[in-house]
């Protein structure tokens, strides 16, 4: 007999005596729904709807011990509690607990009944009665309740509520960012189009734009165009446009046309000649620094306002690429003093000798983005075209092309453009990185491009959820890393596998008394939480290893718990002159209770010819900048961190030997890893930040000077060590810390000396200890 308990995630009181028994039991699976009313039990062919019927179905369903006098009066005990506002009453109830719990660990009987779920669920439901536990005024009945909520199936449950509220949340936020929908759109109509210049790899930034141009499309049921704007000879190849697909496939981006601007070469061109025979457009020769200083000071050029004969002459000359031609552009006649200084007689046609990577020598002349774009966007019937803000003043300039030409109008739809701290996205800085070697290449885990942060655990969904999220914000700031890794985390950890992986650095072996004389392989789970992630083999054996770092930690006759296994006795510890832990003596404990144990340890069987380890190598990055965010005047080589990869060597268990270049694991104590492949006979793993401080924390101190390529690509450096004073690489004492501040510099107002400040105590007096100095 198995039900399904359906709630709403919203419901207040929440009935989490229902809930958490539905775990505790597994009669019944938890169906949070928001737009559920009440609570319902579905369960062999009946409908029960009050949460006190429910915990007696599923407990008996169960098969809970019960005791029906006692448990009746713990169940109208548990009908009053949420009813009862008086403090003094409140606390009478929970003192008549804690007296009965006093010297029993459950309310009826000697196991967990039916009783113990209903009160626990009344007092979890009750923000009052919690923040009163919390006082420890009650330790039995604290005691009592903490266990019941440390229970797994608890956990379970409480999960289970949380990520529902946050998928709500989610949904909530991403329906309210899109409240206003698209503008004119219509169902069934709505085309977006993604534009990408076939000059280089997909970043994060164009990731967003991506992702937003699909989800409006799926939204209103319309097309997505993948436009290659092949406009500039100079910089495209078509190897970039498989690596752009390449890349929109990473993001499980597909279009339902791919185009180019290159295709519409013949319209554009014939638009040009309509510009200039309609007086709107005229070609100039002016310099490029004349014509840039006379557009920001609002002076007309020279030959503005040649005639229509001159102008299409020169074009002529432009086309055939003269030598004549190549000197003259073709420029939009808009404004010569507009405030906004994008309409300042915009370039809309230049002249490029160097052969199309489609179009080969046809064309000497090519239009411009900012001509090319509202023209094909209306060709095409694009009727919304997504752009950041940072194109807002170009947006007038994009309408005055449609209007000039009377072509069918396009909607712009303006979004924030993505920046994350420590973070470049300037195509050209990171062209540095890669020509330095401080880098492997476009797909380097440090990277910042699609193949970069997929290459380091970033999964499609997390980045999906994290893009609409963010929605139509006009918000132009630099985001933390933090909250997008939390997003992956969350996605990864309910199916990555469980590994274990020592650390090689002083590895010490351990003898185990009580250890099976010869190694035992025995299945377990590689996901304790989820099944169907699989088993593993796991050998036991007399002769293990732990790290370094545990073994300094244990004490002498400490019991600890080794993973999977059981508990054992640490009975004897040899440390050589430098304080190196060389060997251990532990002794089984099977029996004991890994509950009571401070330290959980992971542990590797010693290697034999049929039971062998792997050796591994365990990757860490830092960020390639050491500043959170680069001005327009910052030279990127005053800011490169000296040392951005960090290479442990370690040894793994065997199981890893059937994983595939990608796959994503955790190796349990260290964190989440992705698998990227053998190098020189070893496996590499790429650690994953899972959005806590320390994982996505910058390691490198705020510096300037030039980093130099590491050799042979083998970088960086070995995985940090602590210094001499004790101190991890990059830290700083509160003494260093740098400040960087605009503000003028003014002396403190109370001196430098310490002021006094006069405290009234009873306490002894006593000397600052950091006064002593030795005295």
């Amino acid at each position: 007999m198995s039900g399904v308990l359906t709630i709403s995630p919203t419901a207040s009181p929440f009935p989490w005596a229902a809930a958490a028994i539905a775990t505790y039991t597994g009669k019944a699976s938890l169906n949070f729904d928001t737009a559920a009313k009440g609570i319902t039990l579905e369960i062999d062919g009946s409908k029960i709807t009050a949460e006190d019927e429910i915990v007696q179905t599923l407990a008996k369903a169960g098969g809970l011990s019960d005791d029906s006098a006692k448990t009746a009066a713990y169940f109208a005990l548990a009908k009053t509690l949420p009813t009862v506002t008086a403090f003094p009453e409140i606390t009478a109830a929970l003192d008549s607990l804690d007296d009965h719990l006093a010297y029993r660990t459950f309310l009826v009987g000697h196991e967990i009944t039916a009783a113990d779920w209903i009160v626990w669920g009344a007092l979890k439901g009750s923000v009052k009665i919690v923040g009163l536990l919390k006082n420890n005024k009650h330790p039995h009945l604290l005691r009592w309740y903490s266990h019941l909520e440390s229970l797994e199936s608890t956990q379970l449950a409480i999960a289970g509520l949380n990520e529902a509220k946050s998928a709500k949340a989610r949904s909530n936020k991403t329906a309210a960012s899109f409240a206003l929908g698209l503008q004119n759109a219509k169902e069934g109509e709505v085309v977006t189009r993604f534009p990408p210049e076939p000059s280089g790899y997909l970043h994060i930034g164009h990731a967003k734009a991506a992702m937003l141009n699909q989800y409006f499309a799926k939204m209103y049921k319309g097309k997505m165009i993948i436009r290659f704007d092949d406009t500039n000879p100079t910089k495209e190849r078509t190897e970039f446009e498989d690596t752009i697909l390449e890349d929109l496939a990473l993001l499980d981006i597909h279009g339902d046309k791919i185009t180019h601007t290159s295709d519409y070469f013949d319209q554009l061109y014939e638009y040009a000649l309509q510009m200039i025979k309609t007086g709107k457009a005229y070609t100039d020769d002016t310099e490029q620094e004349q014509m840039r200083k006379e557009r920001f000071d609002g002076i007309a050029s020279k030959h503005r306002d040649d005639s229509i004969e001159d102008n299409l002459k020169h074009f002529e000359e432009m086309t055939k690429g003269t030598e004549e031609g190549i000197r003259w552009c073709l420029r939009a006649k808009m404004s010569v003093d507009n405030p906004n200084k994008a309409l300042r007689d915009p370039v809309i046609y230049r002249t490029n000798l160097l052969p199309h990577h489609r179009t080969g020598t046809k064309w000497k002349v090519y239009p411009t983005y900012d001509f090319a774009c509202p023209i094909v966007d209306s060709i095409e019937g694009v009727t919304h075209a997504l752009r950041t803000n940072e194109y807002r003043d170009r947006n007038p300039q994009y309408h005055w092309m449609i209007e000039a030409l009377g072509l069918r109008p396009v909607n712009i739809w303006d979004f924030s453009r993505l920046n994350f701290i420590y973070t470049l996205l300037s195509k050209r800085k990171l062209h540095w990185f890669v020509d330095t070697g401080l880098v492997r290449g476009w797909d380097d885990p440090r990277f910042p491009t699609v193949r970069g942060i997929r290459r380091r655990g970033l999964t499609v969904e997390a980045l999906r959820q994290f893009m609409l999220a963010q929605g139509p914000s006009q918000a132009i700031v630099s985001l933390e890393w933090d909250s997008l890794w939390t997003l992956n985390k969350k996605v990864i950890d309910p199916i990555a596998p469980r590994f274990w992986a020592l650390s090689k650095a002083n590895i010490v072996p351990v003898t185990i008394k009580g250890g099976p004389e010869k190694p035992e392989v025995k299945s377990v789970p590689k996901h304790k939480k989820n099944p169907e992630v699989g088993e593993k083999k796991t050998v036991y054996s007399s002769q293990i290893f732990v790290e370094q770092e545990d073994a300094l930690s244990f004490e002498d006759q400490e019991e600890i718990t080794l993973m999977d296994w059981g508990n054992a006795i640490v009975r004897s510890k040899t440390v050589n002159e430098s304080g190196v832990v060389t060997a251990i003596e532990m002794e089984l404990h099977l029996e004991g209770d890994f509950r009571k144990t401070k330290k959980k340890i992971t542990w590797l069987p010693q290697p034999t010819e049929e039971h062998a380890l792997v050796d591994v190598v365990l990757l860490d990055h830092d960020y390639l900048i050491t500043k959170k965010k680069l001005e327009e005047n910052d030279d990127v080589k005053d800011f490169v961190t000296p040392v951005t990869e960090f290479r442990e060597d370690a040894v793994a268990d065997a199981n890893v030997r059937e994983l595939k270049k990608g796959d994503i694991i955790q190796f349990e104590r260290k964190g989440y890893y992705i698998y990227d492949g053998i190098v020189d006979g070893r496996m590499e793993f790429i650690h994953i930040p899972d959005g806590r401080a320390a994982s996505i924390a910058s390691k490198a101190a705020p510096q300037t000077g030039v980093a130099t390529p590491a050799e042979a690509g083998k970088k960086d450096a070995e995985a940090p060590a602590a210094t001499q004073d004790g101190q991890q690489r990059g830290q700083l004492t509160s003494a260093e810390t740098p400040v960087e501040t605009k503000m003028y510099k003014v002396a403190k107002v109370y001196g430098e000396e310490e002021v006094p400040t006069p405290v009234d105590t009873k306490m002894y007096k006593v000397k600052n200890v950091y006064n002593a100095q030795g005295e």
